[in-house]
């Protein structure tokens, strides 16, 4: 990370990082940072005094010769608006009200829908994809939903140390950083063990496996940072893995070692991160059956177990979806809506890390 990237977050150690702030100048190290002592916590505490003196936040804050802009979301940030001040309650709705998260993998597919529901949380979502004019079309139809900026899109490749870094110094420049990081970037590729080749083997795992490791490596290098004037605020980073993260799949060990591998790196960077009040944890959803992955009408994999006979006497695709929805306890297949009450949880529970967690239907249980 840039080491003169602008990372100026929140005004409460007590509520959290509830503000956005912009950094308008080219050079210059905020205190906010951690990098210039213990002003920062002055900082803070001169900012709050103006707020309660004056009704409102000031329109830019100047430190060490450096002039940020503030407010209460991107749009009165990035502007310098006047804001309201008012004294903010929380309730377990409001878990990411005001959070900058990131969300790999976001703009298509079961990424989207964690978006979406992040910024219906009242989160500004940066959606981070390699296809970044999927990314940027899905933030301009959020932001015109909203009638406000929730959303941004940004380029990245999970697999390159490069673009991984890239993506986060543009963040720092932009949003000051932000407050929950979600891997969610993934690919799948089936195959017999006795037939893969090596380079598809390697494609699931340099993405499923590796790109965490990447995007942990430079998140939480930002979330450190920013951590560093309060002891109070915990950071996130949630790694979407799978129930095959907890028990192996038949013909699909690329995609299971990689998601169980991401199982040992969530624990590991865990143990490692929680100094920098960083909780790392996992969700590992069941299968999004509503999903393209699965319902894609020429190349799902609903469709390839059909015409590859994987489903014995199954003679439609209705017939195949039957057989996988009989698997869970619950009957119905994995929902984004069920990934994102597991996310709010993890993000509000205060007292886990190294977790992961299952959503399931029953399908898979901890023991």
């Amino acid at each position: 990370m840039e080491k003169n990237a602008p990372i100026i977050r929140g005004l409460s150690e007590s509520q959290g990082r509830l503000l956005f702030a912009c950094n308008t100048a080219e050079k210059g190290e905020l205190s906010f940072s951690g990098v210039v002592e213990e002003s920062a916590k002055d900082w803070k505490k001169e900012v709050e005094k103006f707020c309660k003196a004056n009704g409102r936040f000031p329109h830019s804050i100047t430190v060490n010769n450096t002039t940020a802009k503030l407010g209460t979301d991107f749009d009165s940030a990035t502007k310098g608006q006047n804001v309201a001040f008012t004294e903010k309650t929380f309730t377990r709705q409001d878990v990411v009200k005001g959070k900058i998260a990131v969300v790999t993998g976001g703009a298509q597919g079961f990424g989207e829908g964690l978006v979406r529901g992040l910024c219906e949380l009242g989160a500004f979502v940066w959606i981070a994809d390699m296809n970044v004019k999927g990314a940027s079309a899905l933030a301009d139809t959020l932001n015109k939903e909203y009638g406000k900026t929730v959303a941004r899109g940004i380029e990245v490749n999970v697999t390159s140390e490069e673009s991984v870094e890239a993506m986060c110094n543009s963040i720092c420049k932009t949003t000051g950083g932000f407050d929950i990081f979600v891997s969610n970037a993934g690919v799948l590729r089936a195959g017999s063990v006795k037939e893969m080749t090596v380079k598809d083997f390697g494609f699931v795992t340099s993405v499923d496996y590796t790109g965490f490791f990447i995007c942990t490596k430079y998140a939480s290098q930002v979330l450190s940072l920013q951590n560093l004037p309060s002891k109070n605020v915990l950071s996130d980073i949630v790694a979407i893995s799978s129930k095959s993260g907890l028990v192996g799949s038949n013909k699909n060990g690329a995609y299971a070692g990689a998601k169980f591998g991401t199982i040992g790196l969530v624990q590991s960077f865990a143990l490692e991160l929680v100094t920098d009040n960083i909780k790392v944890n996992a969700i590992c959803p069941g299968n999004f059956l509503d999903g393209p992955l699965w319902s894609d009408p020429d190349r799902g994999l609903f469709v390839q177990y059909l015409n590859a006979g994987k489903v014995p006497g199954a003679k439609t695709v209705a017939d195949v979806r039957a057989f996988y929805e009989a698997k869970v306890p619950m009957n119905r297949g994995c929902r984004t809506q069920d990934v994102m009450r597991a996310l709010a949880y993890i993000i509000e529970q205060a007292y886990e890390t190294g977790q992961a967690v299952p959503v399931t239907g029953g399908q898979v249980m901890l023991n």
